[in-house]
């Protein structure tokens, strides 16, 4: 039985004097010029320089820690990021001085490739190479796109949403699901070599099939959103404000949106859904609904109990996709040698 948990995640700002720092570390290496970073600033500012993510994280903590207890696994839990305070190095080193020796790590993504997967080995290795030797072994949990305790949270936000929208709307309303677009070169290495890549937009596919299949929607869409990066790069798409376009020439007049490639409202989701893209659809005469995403519902922390019996073999595997799953590795290996290898960054110029 491990000694703990570790929730690691992606990090965010929570305050204007973090803003630019946090986007240093975030793009550091990547050759980002600083007139880019500028502009991204301003997304953050724009809500007070506070990304939502650290206090939506301490949230699923609470959640998670009475559900632990309720489950009588004594597990304390820590809490880590990639990107911002508390960095997960400096959490790493206080579990080592607290005599933790071994502990599973839950990393806030769902997915499998580069950024949803192999980055958070990336973060392992890292934190484990700053601490020395004493550092604990820490199991990385598996993917969990298609575990049911998420799908039926996503279902239901996504019925809630359908309510939210004019009733003489409702029964024509399109639904539409988004998650973070990456490079296609990315998603194209994305798994194990021998599972033929894309593994994250067919995983993305797969847990918008099920979401949709549990609210009976036979008929539905696909998109991406918050590119960033060179124009010359491809990157999946369509863009969700795009596609709102798109529908609007087929005569669509209310959508629902579901951001399925998250599990909190990171700032992304405020800033390219409740902003971008409810605006767009406004200026069409759409109505619009976006559904919530499942990290405060309290299934997700249920979820992450199960994923923990799962691995400590308490419990049974529950999945219930078709699209294959990995992630679970010790001490940052990944899941294959060649496993989703990391983007080309573009020359700067």
């Amino acid at each position: 039985m491990p000694d703990a948990l570790l929730l690691l995640s992606f990090g965010g700002p929570e305050g204007p004097e973090d803003v630019l720092p946090f986007l240093e570390n975030v793009t550091r290496g990547r050759g980002v010029p600083p007139e880019r970073l500028a502009e991204v600033a301003q997304h953050y500012l724009h809500f007070g320089g506070v990304s939502p993510i650290n206090a939506l994280n301490r949230e699923i903590i609470a959640a998670l820690e009475a559900d632990l207890a309720a489950a009588g696994l004594d597990l304390p839990v820590y809490f880590g990021n990639r990107n911002w305070h508390p960095m997960v190095e400096d959490t790493v080193a206080r579990m080592t001085a607290d005599g933790v020796r071994s502990a599973l790590v839950f990393p806030t993504s769902a997915w499998g490739g580069y950024s949803g997967c192999r980055q958070y080995d990336e973060d392992i290795t890292r934190a484990r190479a700053a601490v020395g030797a004493q550092a604990p072994e820490l199991v990385k949990l598996r993917q969990y796109f298609d575990h049911p305790l998420l799908i039926e949270s996503f279902a239901d936000a996504i019925t809630a949403a359908v309510g939210l929208l004019p009733e003489p709307r409702r029964a024509g309303a399109r639904l539409v699901f988004t998650a973070h677009s990456i490079p296609v070169s990315a998603d194209a290495a994305a798994g194990p070599p021998a599972d033929g890549g894309r593994l994250y937009s067919r995983q993305v596919a797969e847990a918008a099939r099920l979401c949709a299949a549990a609210t009976g929607f036979t008929d539905y869409d696909v998109v991406w959103q918050s590119r960033s990066g060179p124009p010359q790069v491809p990157w999946l798409d369509p863009d969700i404000v795009d596609h709102l376009d798109v529908l609007h020439g087929k005569g669509v007049d209310a959508v629902v949106v579901c951001p399925v490639g998250f599990v909190s409202d990171h700032l992304e989701v405020i800033w390219d859904l409740d902003n971008e893209a409810a605006t767009r659809a406004a200026e069409l005469g759409m109505a619009f609904a976006r559904a919530a995403t499942p990290g405060t519902d309290p299934r997700f922390s249920r979820m992450i109990v199960e994923l923990i019996q799962e691995r400590t073999s308490a419990g049974a595997v529950r999945e219930l996709g078709t699209v294959p799953g990995y992630g679970c590795t010790a001490d940052g290996a990944l899941c294959a040698p060649g496993c989703c290898e990391p983007p080309a960054r573009p020359a700067r110029r």
